[in-house]
């Protein structure tokens, strides 16, 4: 990592050219994907999906935005159940992404999404202990609903390539 820049280069690991993220934004490649399906290719990841993408969002969205509102006697409670949830939702899309078997992958998919409920009986917590507001509320539940949607939709489309 260079620490100037606040960037990782995975070119150094991978051997790839235009392969990066970028810890302080958005993930980037310039590959296009015009493979087979179920093919493992080394630039085409977890990373490149939508659904982990917007997980990632949520987990910097709560890290940033919703823990730091809790008090400090919350940092230890209500504080770690939120950045287990957070944290699971992308490491479970990760490691279903893994999986050799498209049904065994799913169940990691279910989970994540579990997460995101979890997120949301947390965030409904933090709001009627009032260590938040109904504007932050509500752009949170705006982020969690479009990654339910995107998990729904991923895991439908890997259940139809198992038919």
């Amino acid at each position: 990592m260079d620490s100037s820049e606040g960037r990782y280069d995975l070119k150094e690991d991978l051997l790839m050219e235009k392969y990066e993220i970028d810890f302080e934004g958005e993930f980037s490649s310039e590959w296009k994907i015009s493979d087979e399906l179920g093919a493992y290719k080394v630039y085409r990841d977890f990373t490149t999906l939508e659904c982990w993408q917007l997980a990632r969002k949520v987990k910097l969205f709560f890290y940033e935005k919703i823990i730091p509102k809790l008090p400090q006697e919350e940092n230890y409670n209500l504080g770690n159940q939120i950045r287990d949830a957070a944290v699971s939702s992308t490491a479970n899309i990760a490691e279903g992404y893994g999986r050799f078997h498209y049904k065994e992958s799913i169940q990691f998919y279910r989970v994540s999404r579990g997460s995101q409920f979890e997120l949301k009986d947390h965030l409904i917590s933090c709001f009627d202990l009032k260590f938040i507001d109904k504007s932050l509320v509500k752009e949170s539940w705006a982020l969690l609903e479009s990654l339910i949607k995107s998990l729904n939709g991923y895991i439908r489309f890997v259940q139809n390539l198992i038919k």
